[in-house]
């Protein structure tokens, strides 16, 4: 554990960090018992927030003056499994080697967090003219919901930020857009009867057809419309079934068929276009086909998750504070979803930077380059300069 008052590099730090089984499945309350202990250290204050079930908790922590307009450093503890992944060493155990340090989450994205973790030394003696406030998160890899209890305070019983910054891996360039993410689960319910006799019940294989031809025609409509800004690879909305199930044998009218499915919207796009238009094949298959000869079906849609995209505001407060922090003059979008939408969607002010390349997130022999934490304690230490001013 973390000694009181004791300073910790970054590289410290992520040790630390890394050892925790993060796991969105699992509880991130023990990593959040290390960073407390070690706030606590340094005299820092902070409030845990935990979900309903009690199980995980995000962590906002404040150093420098209690008052609004100040900087978001947001990072998330949960991590990707690693089942089934061909590890060369323990995931769980950081390794330094050939210039990088190895272990699940050391980039996506405990990296940032040893980051903003370490600059709390300095951050405490510094003569704070606005507050730099650090966010910990839980289940970013699942819903990006963690935050949402947390931005829910801002400007209640939290101060209210001026800009965030979402430290998911972008080789400490600026992201000001990315797409959004929905995910549904599909269930047609038909009805079993022989397959010789079709008119006695109705197929929810074949219906769910109809409406996976649906969503096909509607990802061709995407792809035609395109990307107007022209910065996002691929270059539109894209639309995609991931699994199907259904039916019992070939010569039995399934029951049964379900499916998931999900689309990953432009910033720009209407979130309710997609939906919308999968609605309206449903009460067509609905009436045309499961229902043709009697009352014998429905279909049912779950959204499982939904995540914003986030939107370029070009002279934000954030970006401007970014790219001076970055030394870069120009932003770039991500093709991943991050919380940032969450925050913007809160009329924050949010961009995306961090250390490290997404190439290596997810990946067995997960990395972060020595380079790039180096690039972002520079990076924080710009920003603890700007915060005194």
């Amino acid at each position: 554990m973390a000694g009181r008052g004791r300073v910790l590099s970054a590289l410290e730090l992520l040790e630390r960090l890394v050892a925790f089984d993060t796991e969105s499945s699992r509880s991130n309350i023990a990593l959040i018992d290390f960073v407390a202990e070690y706030l606590d250290g340094w005299g820092v204050s902070f409030v845990r927030v935990p979900n309903a079930a009690g199980d995980k908790e995000a962590l906002f922590a404040t150093i420098g003056p209690s008052i609004d307009g100040g900087v978001v450093l947001s990072g998330h503890t949960d991590v990707v499994p690693v089942t089934g992944q061909n590890w060369t060493t323990d995931p769980f155990k950081l390794r330094i080697a050939d210039g990088r340090a190895y272990g699940r989450g050391a980039v996506d994205m405990k990296g940032f967090d040893a980051l903003a973790l370490a600059l709390v030394p300095e951050a405490v003696k510094a003569d704070l003219a606005r507050p730099i406030h650090i966010l910990l998160s839980y289940d970013e890899e699942t819903t990006c919901l963690g935050v949402a209890d947390t931005i829910a305070r801002f400007g209640v019983d939290l101060p209210r930020p001026g800009a965030v910054i979402v430290g998911e891996p972008t080789e400490m360039q600026v992201a000001d857009a990315h797409k959004s993410i929905v995910t549904y689960h599909t269930t047609v319910h038909g009805h079993e009867a022989h397959s010789a006799k079709p008119m006695l019940g109705a197929n929810a294989v074949m219906a769910a057809a109809d409406l996976i031809a649906e969503l096909n025609r509607i990802a061709d409509a995407m792809v035609a419309r395109g990307d107007a800004s022209g910065r996002f690879d691929p270059p539109n909305t894209t639309v995609h079934v991931g699994t199907i199930q259904g039916g019992t044998a070939r010569n039995i009218l399934p029951k049964l068929c379900a499916f998931h499915w999900e689309f990953r919207g432009l910033p720009d796009l209407d979130m309710s276009e997609i939906p919308g238009l999968f609605e309206a094949a449903c009460a067509r298959v609905v009436r045309e086909r499961l229902n043709r000869y009697g009352d014998y079906g429905r279909i049912e849609t779950i959204e499982e998750v939904s995540v914003p995209g986030l939107a370029p505001e070009p002279g934000s407060a954030a970006e401007q504070l970014a790219l001076r922090l970055s030394r870069h003059n120009r932003t770039i979008s991500v093709p991943y979803a991050t919380e940032a939408g969450r925050f913007q969607g809160a009329g924050i002010p949010t961009v995306v930077c961090g250390p490290g390349s997404i190439d290596q997130a997810h990946q067995p022999d997960e990395y972060i380059t020595l380079d790039q934490l180096t690039r972002g304690e520079a990076f924080m230490q710009r920003l603890l300069a700007d915060c005194r001013t």
